[in-house]
């Protein structure tokens, strides 16, 4: 296993309309995707360039610690690879999921419980 780079923190938020004019026209992070959009209201998932690292603003925040708390990912060569080998240390993980095409993650959680994910993507 190789951790390459953290390359997103995910911000689950309730008003994405509102969250996106925050951090496009307050904190001035240009919109990788998806861009140009008029209302951004009916997004689920809006990325922000930040550098190495994006910014992404997920849909359907509910305001409860934990569920909602900020989510770090990080990049790998071989997600099934990885989980397998944090599996075998006893390391609590989930199932390899593919949120949309090209891309295969996993969810981690730490010995404290906080939740991270790892992620491949195939393209």
């Amino acid at each position: 296993m190789m951790i390459k780079n953290l390359s997103e923190i995910i911000l689950y938020v309730q008003d994405m309309e509102t969250q996106v004019a925050f951090y496009r026209d307050v904190m001035k992070l240009p919109i990788e995707t998806p861009p140009d959009l008029a209302s951004y209201s009916d997004q689920q998932w809006v990325v922000f360039e930040t550098g190495d690292c994006k910014l992404a603003l997920h849909s359907g925040g509910r305001k409860k610690f934990g569920r909602d708390a900020p989510k770090f990912v990080f990049d790998v060569d071989d997600v099934k690879g990885t989980r397998e080998l944090l599996s075998l240390k006893g390391i609590n993980v989930g199932s390899i999921r593919t949120p949309s095409p090209g891309v295969e993650v996993l969810d981690v959680e730490d010995p404290e419980g906080n939740q991270f994910s790892i992620e491949q993507r195939l393209t």
